[in-house]
């Protein structure tokens, strides 16, 4: 690769989810950018800000790290802060439309993958997977045991009926199951699939699949009571933001059997696992993955870093997520 040695200006990646950040490096480079990053692990607010005020970067991207206001505020260049994902709840994002920082994401890179991960812990919930498979390799072969589920006999419901959403609900619909999701989420009329406030969905359905962005109105919209209203033996699925849903709730909920299993890919504060839900043996648990693959992730790290070029070019970018605030003449 032919890279460009008049550098323009610095780039920062302040954490990345995968062994190496040579593809990001590869294109910001070429670009003729300086390119520079933080740990691997997202490192705590205080040290994003510390990194951000040594290197005065003109862009951000931030996989899982906390991009703070002071982070925004402190470098007078700064143009762009780049979410290498699609949340944007670890971003300071009205700070940066104030200071006139365009903020961007990847928002449909992971569709097919997250999609998956939701229907992957429907089928292993509904047919016993995980707890039989912990059993046969214990020495326990109890057929007898089984209180296993026909799909084509569930009521999925889904709460968030985006991208992710819909294509959750299109390979659902493979199984023959009912489908339901809230009301006023722009489902078209010709999709067979039934519109509900909150409280039915959650009273009719054996499955509650969550897909919503984790913001001030999502934060705890699964709560103890929304919780309660849920069937007797239902499953909670939440492979959105581990924030969405009132892990103690959940978790008081589950020892009374509404609902009976949980599978969940995020958690509220990840990665710290409570005891309960390790315990409960007929709950899924994995470690937020449900957006990775080979694929996704090649995806993400190619497409986030040209949006950040665009960005710094003046280019249109693909994604805004904000309008920043024009700076005075």
């Amino acid at each position: 690769m032919v890279v460009n040695t008049k550098q323009r200006g610095t780039v920062l990646l302040t954490d990345y989810a995968w062994p190496d950040a040579e593809v990001e490096r590869g294109i910001i480079e070429s670009a003729g950018y300086r390119f520079i990053t933080g740990p691997s692990a997202p490192a705590p607010e205080t040290d994003i800000d510390e990194l951000v005020s040594e290197h005065k970067p003109d862009a951000i991207m931030t996989c899982w790290a906390r991009v703070s206001t002071r982070a925004i505020v402190s470098t007078p260049n700064l143009k762009v802060v780049a979410r290498v994902g699609v949340g944007l709840d670890n971003i300071a994002v009205d700070a940066a439309t104030q200071a006139g920082v365009l903020v961007t994401n990847v928002p449909d890179y992971c569709v097919e993958d997250v999609s998956d991960h939701a229907v992957g812990m429907v089928l292993a919930w509904s047919r016993g997977l995980v707890q039989f498979d912990a059993e046969v390799k214990s020495g326990r072969w109890n057929p007898a045991a089984a209180r296993l589920r026909r799909m084509s006999t569930l009521t999925c419901g889904i709460v968030g009926y985006g991208r992710i959403g819909r294509r959750t609900a299109e390979k659902l619909r493979a199984f023959g199951v009912r489908l339901a999701a809230l009301k006023h989420s722009g489902i078209s009329r010709d999709e067979p699939v039934e519109q509900m406030e909150l409280e039915a969905l959650m009273r009719q359905s054996d499955v509650v699949i969550i897909h919503v962005p984790l913001t001030e109105q999502t934060r705890h919209l699964i709560d103890a009571r929304s919780i309660g209203w849920m069937k007797k033996g239902a499953l909670l699925v939440n492979v959105s933001r581990g924030g969405v849903v009132d892990t103690a709730a959940l978790i008081e909920a589950l020892a009374g059997g509404h609902p009976s299993a949980a599978g969940l890919d995020v958690l509220e504060e990840e990665p710290d696992v409570p005891d309960a839900l390790k315990a409960h043996v007929a709950s899924i648990l994995t470690p937020h993955v449900a957006f990775s693959s080979e694929s996704s992730l090649q995806e993400l790290r190619v497409r986030s870093s040209e949006e950040v070029v665009r960005a710094l070019r003046g280019e249109p970018v693909h994604y805004p997520c904000n309008r920043p605030v024009l700076a005075a003449s």
